[in-house]
């Protein structure tokens, strides 16, 4: 009687280990699931094929959006002018396409930099940009001041072809960092924005080189 006593309590410790060793590698294998976890998550720099809330990026996704912000900005301060300065219709409608595919694209790529904890370019209150603001006038396609100033003295027809010969130009400097961005960038989101911006921005161009009287345009291909 005795023995099997002791049989049945070995068997109840046996038991009784083993649970408990089961309990413990489970404790370990969370913890280091969670430990894993967050380092993909701080910053966004998480490896190649981790995922992480705010998506992986480079220093290239940076770059584009807050190239792109301050350039979207000047074309939504163009497109703005058109509504009381434009004498052809199919100049406004097009300038209220610009806006209202462009604006939102903004709130979007700030979003983003504010989940990287990359700093916002600075802006209007009114969601414009300053004219003062040179440091944005390396970027492709960008107006100067004096561009800009030029063109919100005009009315009518002048201000149409002057309009329409800004924003092809700011256009194809659009596509020019867009593409840069699909292929360097690593963010999934921003790539498939700036592939939008090339097919969206490159369509526009052909459009307004028709309104000018031109057959294409060098962005194009």
């Amino acid at each position: 009687m005795s023995s099997s006593i002791r049989t049945l309590a070995r068997r109840a410790a046996l038991v009784a280990a083993t649970g408990a060793a089961a309990v413990v590698l489970a404790a370990c294998g969370g913890d280091g699931a969670d430990r894993a976890g967050g380092h993909g998550d701080a910053g966004g720099h998480a490896p190649a094929g981790t995922p992480s809330p705010a998506g992986a990026h480079n220093p290239q996704d940076v770059a584009f959006a807050q190239g792109m912000i301050p350039h979207h900005r000047q074309a939504l301060e163009m497109a703005r002018l058109a509504e009381s300065r434009a004498s052809s219709g199919t100049v406004k409608d097009l300038a209220g396409r610009i806006e209202k595919a462009q604006d939102p694209e903004i709130r979007t790529m700030t979003g983003w930099l504010k989940s990287w904890g990359e700093k916002v370019p600075g802006g209007t209150a009114g969601g414009g940009m300053d004219h003062s603001a040179s440091g944005h006038s390396g970027m492709p396609g960008m107006m100067t001041g004096e561009d800009m100033a030029g063109l919100e003295k005009l009315t009518g027809k002048a201000f149409d072809v002057r309009f329409l010969t800004l924003m092809v130009e700011h256009h194809e400097g659009a596509v020019e960092m867009a593409r840069t961005e699909q292929s360097k960038g690593r963010h999934a989101a921003a790539k498939a924005m700036a592939g939008d911006i090339v097919t969206a921005q490159n369509a526009e161009i052909g459009e307004m080189n028709k309104l000018l009287g031109k057959s294409g345009s060098k962005s194009a291909g």
